[in-house]
């Protein structure tokens, strides 16, 4: 958000950025808490509805810097086989070399390369996802969502968002066609990102 001002030659009005909000006291080094976090995925099927599932094993850390957020980074890897629609044998499908070939490539990794502060609690993190041996980069948003200090005494942030990707640029292309026209699974994935982390001590 902006702060306008105007000046007696013009009534046009003139942006003047606003600091964000001092998280300084936030620096240091996290560790993601899978179990007060989710890393979930929604993917367009027969062209009616959206299959969601989410990855329950993951590990990823961050480093935060308060007073210069691009200068935070991320890291995260996920055990493709805790891949979980809520449905046995898509699950057991999707480990299989049709899709994420999870015996070959057991793992979804993602990097950060920068990042920034948008306005306000919106944060944009650049990185790179590697799947099936693949590397691409990607953007995630991401909104703040605050830090508490929990009842055992550890210091928690959270961070919301995601981003959506094609999941054919990582080697992904399994597809049937529907009698009635279009493809069985879409191309499109969102995924999304809901994180609680937890500062070292």
């Amino acid at each position: 958000m902006g702060i306008f001002n105007r000046t007696t030659k013009s009534t046009a009005p003139v942006a003047v950025a606003t600091a964000g909000p001092d998280l300084s006291h936030l620096t240091g080094a996290y560790a993601i808490d899978p179990a007060h976090s989710k890393i979930g995925f929604a993917v367009r099927h027969a062209m009616v509805t959206n299959v969601r599932g989410e990855f329950t094993e993951y590990d990823g850390k961050l480093f935060l810097d308060g007073a210069n957020p691009a200068a935070s980074t991320a890291e995260l890897t996920i055990k493709v086989a805790s891949i979980d629609t809520s449905q046995a044998q898509r699950d057991e499908h999707l480990r299989n070399s049709d899709f994420f070939e999870a015996d070959t490539y057991p793992e979804i990794t993602f990097r950060s390369t920068s990042a920034e502060r948008i306005d306000g609690d919106t944060y944009r993190m650049h990185g790179d996802l590697t799947i099936k041996g693949t590397t691409r980069p990607i953007t995630l948003d991401l909104e703040f969502t605050g830090s508490a200090t929990d009842v055992y005494g550890a210091d928690r942030v959270g961070f919301e968002g995601g981003t959506t990707v094609d999941r054919t640029s990582w080697g992904l292309t399994y597809n049937a066609a529907l009698e009635t026209g279009g493809v069985l699974i879409g191309e499109k994935v969102k995924l999304s990102l809901d994180i609680s982390a937890v500062k070292a001590a």
